[in-house]
């Protein structure tokens, strides 16, 4: 089992670099906001999240076992980190990044990242459209132009963000996400080359400022990232924090897997990952990341379809994400700032369009009631719940109905005393 890089793994790079180099600047464009927002709502703040986004970013494209996938702090992630923050401070979320880090790796060597493929692909489907559902939802504060809900469950803020923006309607948020996304989904499957996410979210920025449309912006970059020290390492609760590492690891590992499954499947061309190199590549990042002050990082389904779609075709594109960001706060931050965020929640609202196949959902449902009960159950349970939770609940479900079947046709067709048939 090789779980460090080789040459192969850059083969692709050199195919179409270019390419390659306007998906992870599509992906930076559409990460930027979303690695501030999450660093703030972990409760370490907005550089904590960038810094995330560019070291984790970086070290999870080169040592990764996805060529496509894109790493950085998530939303599900910061639901485990703020309980952390509240009880241990800072150092004590520092400290759970390092352990699950270890636990990650320690994980692939173990060559638990196979098991995962064991999963039903009912279940993958309805945890995959769950999280299109998630994605949309957590645009809503950007759509409506409100401040986000303090809500702990994704459709419950969602609700309150629409209350509070049609109370207060303001139509140039509403129009210009809309507008944004319909341009991607019309353009893009006309001209599926041309990168319509960059175009529209430039379009917008400058319609923004011309026009002086009442739309918020992404705002002051952070000015600094940094080697933060070793400081949290002198930390006593080692053994108190040991169950939110797992917690975190575990986190870590179903997203990260399950994303780089949907990649491979929003791809197509028989792309497949490498599972337990994944799990290395987040172990290594996760390892990295708290030692410039950054929160744990996974996999993030959203950039990393983005990433398919805006059609990379090696690490070159997450990587370049990671280093696009890097530059962008050196050197772009003012022009960054003038970015409206009801456009990147445009460019996320197409994303998710795409992410959802109908005719695929009904086709798998009306295969088995089996697969239609797991694949509802697994779709509800990841937006009204949580993604663990829905994975556990389509699993166990899963695993009951099957066993349940099983033991119908064993009823059914009792099995033949081989005497018996042998006499005859």
């Amino acid at each position: 089992m090789n779980l460090l890089p080789t040459k192969a793994d850059w083969l692709d790079a050199k195919r179409a670099p270019i390419t390659d180099l306007v998906a992870g600047l599509t992906v930076a464009i559409v990460a930027l906001p979303l690695a501030l927002a999450f660093g703030i709502a972990s409760g370490m703040g907005a550089e904590a999240g960038l810094t995330t986004a560019i070291i984790a970013g970086a070290i999870a494209a080169v040592f990764g076992g996805s060529r496509l996938q894109v790493s950085g702090p998530t939303g599900a992630m910061t639901v485990v980190l703020v309980p952390i923050v509240h009880q241990f401070g800072i150092s004590g979320v520092l400290l759970v990044g390092l352990l699950a880090g270890l636990i990650l790796i320690i994980a692939s060597f173990a060559k638990i990242g196979e098991h995962v493929h064991r999963l039903p692909t009912s279940l993958i489907e309805g945890f995959t459209a769950g999280i299109a559902v998630v994605i949309s939802l957590q645009q809503l504060p950007f759509i409506m132009g409100v401040s986000p809900s303090d809500s702990e469950k994704v459709w419950a803020g969602a609700f309150e963000n629409l209350v509070s923006g049609l109370a207060d309607f303001n139509p140039a948020p509403v129009a210009m996400a809309f507008a944004v996304m319909v341009g991607i989904l019309v353009f893009s499957a006309r001209w599926p080359r041309i990168p319509f996410s960059l175009l529209a979210v430039a379009t917008a920025a400058a319609a923004a400022y011309l026009f002086g449309l009442e739309v918020e912006t992404i705002g002051e970059l952070p000015a600094r990232i940094g080697l933060l020290g070793f400081d949290f390492l002198n930390s006593k609760n080692y053994l108190a924090l040991l169950p939110s590492a797992f917690a975190v690891a575990a986190l870590a590992a179903l997203e990260s897997l399950l994303s780089a499954k949907v990649a491979d499947k929003m791809h197509g061309n028989n792309e497949k990952h490498d599972s337990n190199r994944e799990l290395f590549g987040q172990g290594l990042a996760n390892l990295a990341v708290p030692f410039f002050g950054g929160v744990p990082a996974t996999a993030a389904l959203a950039r990393t379809a983005v990433n398919v779609k805006s059609h990379a075709q090696s690490k070159l594109a997450a990587l370049s994400h990671a280093i696009i960001l890097a530059l962008v706060v050196l050197l772009f931050a003012p022009w960054v700032a003038k970015i409206p965020l009801a456009a990147l929640a445009g460019v996320l609202l197409a994303t998710t369009a795409r992410m959802i196949k109908p005719r695929e959902l009904v086709q798998l449902a009306q295969e088995t009631r089996l697969d239609a009960m797991v694949l509802v159950a697994t779709f509800l349970a990841t937006i009204f719940i949580d993604l663990i939770s829905a994975v556990i609940i389509g699993l166990v479900l899963a695993l009951a109905l099957r066993k349940t079947r099983l033991a119908k046709i064993d009823r059914r067709y009792p099995p033949v005393d081989a005497n018996e048939t042998l006499g005859d």
